[in-house]
């Protein structure tokens, strides 16, 4: 919003701008006319390209899909650079600008807190050093991208440029290989930033032990584990008793204060958590929790066809245009197809002729903060074990726009400090908080493991692959045409020389340091495991046998038992089958609540003598568990759950810590106490659970009332889930509604109520078919281009929202018959 206001002045030039022509891209090129049958031969048209060392075929079918088929690796990685960048030039330059801290440069002040949290991160000196540091293989393929990027650019002038560059009038500077290696840092980001749970645990560091465990579950019965299994333990639970008063003047000292200073620092970080929340959401890419995907694979024991499926569907927040961009690659020795990151090179997710793979966030505790002790507010020299140190500082000059009628900027000067542990991050007079992160080390890598993915042809090259990868560590699941399957926990975990990382660390010591990380051969995975089935969904995968300590904050479990017990349930699986697990909306853990629920007020008899009880007992009964947009029980259901939680968590730790919880397992806390009903948790004055969810669901009436009126008809799950898909310049008066995507009803949640389809937070979908490849579903939320004059702006839209993905022609015989355009990029 705020940056809309901003942009209120640019109304008048961009009026001109919007009647500029347009240059078509070659997807424009392959929808200006009606798509012919399949029978006729496709359009056919031919580019002159300067830096190309032989001819690229490149062929369109009808979603707009570039078919790149070149005769090296060099010049099919370049025609993709300049294929992806003739859809998505100004989102390639949006996702860099983001992570290099450069955004206030086109935005002015409003992104202007966004591009110092990344200078301070120092996104562009690492990426700077990844570049320099890339495997020959790797730089090769980065570098031939970055020409063919930059041989798009070089084809555009002041009136051909996309809608957005003419909008904020400025011409995009050429695409280097740190650019590539940069936007890998904005999927670190989003996808393993942990340090602020830290801050919250110490927060909580006064209660019992006991407590704290149950208040932070790392484990639950729905559990789906892949790796290991649990020790059965035969300790007794701790002895039922009231919670104990929590006024200052009965904690323990050292704890009252270790409270009070992570209060004041979760304060602090609440304003760096929403302007993270913002930039990951511009470029489509926050992750709820972390919790960010779905993904599993079937043995051909398991399936109709006697061959493995694999499906994947990523989380990430809906945008515009889309976070994932579809191709398909062939060169001598190597032919893939899936989708790829606009500005990265190769296929991310997706299969080749023997091999498919799909990912899902593990989260593991990959982030430690620690407190570090400066001589005074003012000095730069802190203590370590072997005396004071001059910490390192760095002077960011952040250009800044001055305003939107021309592209003058102003520099803003951003001053950096920098510890043995890394970068300051918050700070607190003389105290302040240094964070040591995995994707701040110079060989943190994201997309290199992902080329060799594509040539992958069995299970030991595919682990030979993931050794490369030293992105955010993500759960790979893998089948191949041979009938394996497979498991991988790929990235780098850190192992500490005392302590888990859980808690803030003392800088002045070394008991935090970081001895290493978990060796690639001793991180979790499984090959062929006798169930046949493999799950993942960002929840816990490593039973306790697991020898090392990946996290406590996993996702709550209820998507990936859902999804167990759908696809364990057929003895035989299909691609439709995959399919309707991908599209389900059934809430496992809102179904539980219910019952608990339903059971106590039957118990307390509430239905007897309170209308309002009776109303949404009724609408408990009606309900079939799924999350659909005219559902109306999920609505107050949702709202009895969030009132519960803080009133527990309230009642046990005040009303401020209340506030600050936000664990990701959260939704299984909830779960285990409802069920259980453990005296200790009521809060103080309360006698009974019937108590508590009186007073629960006459505030949850209370603030739907407050929030949706007092028709109780409106109150839907369309309500509350609509999905957005966001452009950046949406907002903007006069030229931003060629941007917009009207918002829709959405289906299915995640969060405390959260099903296998988390609605608009779904952002690509694909069941990989090792049987025969040509039968592969996959799509993506919009469509393959950028720009909104396109037929391929959002044309895969209707089947995003119906969960059927088209099929993604894969063999030569296969792509010929679907193209509906051929381009010839030729050199010059």
């Amino acid at each position: 919003m705020k940056l809309t206001r901003l942009l209120l002045c640019l109304c008048a030039a961009a009026s001109l701008a919007a009647t500029a022509t347009f240059t078509p891209s070659l997807t424009d090129a392959a929808a200006q006319t009606t798509a012919p049958a399949p029978q006729v031969p496709a359009q056919a048209t031919t580019i002159k390209v300067d830096g190309l060392k032989s001819s690229v075929t490149v062929r369109r079918d009808e979603r707009g899909i570039p078919y790149i088929e070149a005769a090296s690796l060099e010049d099919l990685y370049f025609a993709q650079g300049y294929v992806t960048a003739s859809d998505r030039l100004w989102q390639m330059d949006l996702l860099r600008r983001n992570a290099r801290g450069e955004l206030s440069e086109i935005f002015g002040r409003a992104s202007l807190d966004e591009d110092k949290r990344h200078r301070t991160l120092g996104f562009a000196r690492v990426a700077e050093s990844m570049a320099e540091k890339s495997s020959p293989r790797a730089r090769a393929a980065i570098e031939a991208y970055a020409r063919g990027v930059n041989a798009y650019i070089d084809s555009l002038d002041d009136k051909s440029l996309p809608a957005e560059f003419q909008i904020l009038r400025y011409r995009p500077r050429r695409w280097t290989a740190a650019d590539t290696h940069v936007i890998g840092k904005n999927f670190s980001e989003a996808l393993s930033t942990t340090w602020r749970l830290d801050v919250m645990r110490a927060a909580f560091a006064d209660l019992p032990a006991e407590r704290q465990a149950e208040l932070f579950p790392s484990r639950s019965p729905l559990d789906v584990l892949v790796v290991g299994a649990d020790r059965k333990t035969e300790a007794k639970p701790p002895a039922r008793r009231k919670a104990a008063s929590l006024e200052p003047e009965g904690r323990d000292a050292e704890a009252a204060r270790v409270v009070g200073e992570s209060l004041a620092l979760l304060r602090a970080i609440n304003d760096d958590a929403e302007v993270e929340r913002r930039s990951h959401e511009r470029v489509g890419l926050y992750a709820e929790e972390l919790a960010a995907s779905n993904n599993w694979v079937a043995s051909g024991k398991r399936t109709v066809t006697g061959k493995p499926l694999l499906a994947n569907d990523p989380h990430l927040a809906p945008s515009a245009p889309s976070i994932w961009h579809m191709v398909h690659l062939s060169a001598p020795g190597l032919r893939a197809a899936g989708v790829t990151s606009p500005g990265a090179p190769g296929v991310i997710i997706g299969h080749n002729e023997r091999v498919a793979w799909g990912v899902t966030n593990l989260g593991p505790d990959v982030q430690d903060v620690y407190r570090e002790r400066f001589e005074s507010e003012n000095s730069r020299r802190y203590m370590t074990p072997a005396g004071w140190r001059d910490a390192e500082v760095r002077r960011e000059e952040i250009k800044v726009r001055k305003n939107f009628t021309d592209a003058a900027t102003e520099v803003v000067e951003h001053e950096v400090i920098v510890t043995r542990h890394g970068p300051v991050v918050l700070e607190k007079g003389a105290e302040r908080y240094a964070l040591r992160w995995t994707a701040l080390d110079g060989d943190a890598a994201e997309f290199e493991g992902f080329l060799l993915l594509s040539t992958a042809r069995n299970w030991d090259e595919f682990r030979a692959a993931l050794k490369e990868y030293r992105g955010p560590t993500q759960n790979f699941v893998y089948a191949d045409v041979d009938g394996n399957i497979g498991y991988y926990g790929a990235g780098q975990i850190p192992l500490r020389k005392s302590g888990d990382g859980s808690l803030p660390y003392d800088g002045t010591t070394d008991a935090g340091e970081w001895a290493g990380y978990i060796p690639f051969e001793e991180l979790p995975h499984v090959y062929n495991p006798p169930s046949g089935l493999i799950v993942t969904a960002n929840s816990r995968v490593a039973g306790d046998t697991y020898p090392h300590h990946l996290t406590h904050a996993w996702a709550a479990p209820s998507r990936a038992r859902r999804i167990y017990d759908l696809l364990d349930a057929k003895k035989k699986l299909s691609a439709e089958d995959f399919l309707a697990a991908q599209g389900d909306t059934y809430a496992l853990s809102g179904v539980h609540f219910r019952e608990q629920v339903r059971k106590i007020a039957a118990e307390a008899g509430f239905a007897r003598r309170d209308a309002e009880w009776r109303a949404t007992l009724d609408a408990l009964e009606r309900w079939n568990g799924r999350l659909e947009p005219d559902a109306n029980p999920p609505l107050i259901l949702g709202e009895m759950r969030s009132v519960f939680l803080r009133k527990v968590v309230e009642g046990l730790a005040g009303r401020e810590r209340a506030q600050e919880y936000r664990w990701p397992a959260s939704a299984a806390f909830v779960d285990r106490l409802i069920r259980e009903r453990a005296p200790e948790w009521l809060p103080k004055g309360m006698k009974d659970y019937a108590e508590l969810l009186d007073v629960v669901h006459k505030e949850a009436r209370a603030e739907l009332v407050k929030r949706y009126g007092a028709d109780e008809s409106k109150w839907t799950w369309e309500a509350t889930q609509l999905a957005r898909f966001q452009h950046p310049l949406a907002g903007v008066p006069f030229v931003g509604g060629q941007f917009l995507v009207e918002p829709f009803p959405a289906r299915g949640s995640g969060g405390q109520m959260a099903t296998p389809n988390v609605g608009s937070g779904v952002s690509m979908r694909l069941v990989a078919d090792a049987a025969d490849w040509d039968r592969t579903r996959q799509g993506i939320a919009l469509g393959e281009s950028g720009d909104p004059k396109s037929p391929h702006w959002k044309d895969q839209l209707a089947d995003w929202r119906a969960v059927t993905p088209r099929v993604f022609p894969f063999t030569p015989r296969a792509v010929a018959a679907a193209a509906r355009m051929t381009t010839t990029l030729a050199p010059k």
